[in-house]
């Protein structure tokens, strides 16, 4: 994962239960869209093999990561399939001491300030706050008062319409998934509503492909983690 790249639009696309028969349509929608960064969970069935083919099939298009990370098997197994980042719904301790000293971006996730603390001192690129809808923008202002260079991805409730709170308050980027990617649509291979879902999120200034951001989440990123 090029982090610049990603700062450059920091919105993160997670398919979870995505079947593979219909995954490279879904690619094509999700290219045409402008989108430039999935994930696929570990505990979508056949999820290595899933990543591969988003590899092979995406062409540098995409960037693709692996989630739901919860132990060092499935990390090997999302790593030797080609994700190039590491997102997890918790701080996993070996799972992302290993991304840190081997210098991939990982974004393990937190909810309460001491999580947050914990993850941004165990070298995370980015600290995923899931769920963050229960909260909602305000607590991404309270936080950034004392964690002002911890750099936060909201996931869990975000939506096209309250992405511009979530920026304004302070997160660093978001994620959508089952809001976007729903299962009616899958379902039915409604994959250009897909696309213009997509496409919602990304007329948003905040994430167009510009080197311009919001006050709220300029400094320094850590373009790899590196050990607190």
């Amino acid at each position: 994962m090029d982090v610049t790249k990603f700062r450059k639009q920091p919105i993160l696309g997670i398919l979870r239960g995505v079947k593979a028969d219909i995954l490279l349509p879904l690619l094509d929608a999700i290219i045409r869209s402008g989108l430039s960064t999935i994930e696929i969970t570990m505990n979508t069935k056949g999820a290595p093999s899933l990543i591969k083919t988003c590899v092979k099939h995406s062409k540098n298009r995409l960037t693709i990561g692996a989630g739901t990370v919860l132990d060092m098997k499935s990390l090997k197994a999302a790593l030797d399939a080609g994700a190039t980042f590491i997102v997890m719904p918790v701080l996993v301790k070996d799972v992302t001491a290993h991304c840190v000293k081997n210098k991939i971006p990982v974004f393990p996730g937190a909810f309460s300030p001491q999580e947050i603390y914990d993850c941004w001192q165990a070298g995370a690129t980015m600290v995923k706050v899931f769920p963050a809808g229960f909260l909602g923008p305000k607590y991404f202002k309270e936080i950034k008062g004392p964690f002002c260079e911890v750099k936060l991805l909201a996931c869990g409730g975000v939506t096209a319409e309250n992405m511009p709170e979530y920026f304004s308050s302070g997160a660093s980027a978001i994620a959508f998934g089952a809001s976007v990617f729903k299962k009616d649509w899958l379902i039915k291979k409604d994959f250009k509503s897909i696309e213009e879902a997509i496409k919602k999120f990304l007329i948003n200034p905040f994430c167009q492909n510009s080197t311009d951001t919001p006050s709220a989440v300029r400094g320094k990123w850590r373009s790899a983690p590196s050990p607190a």
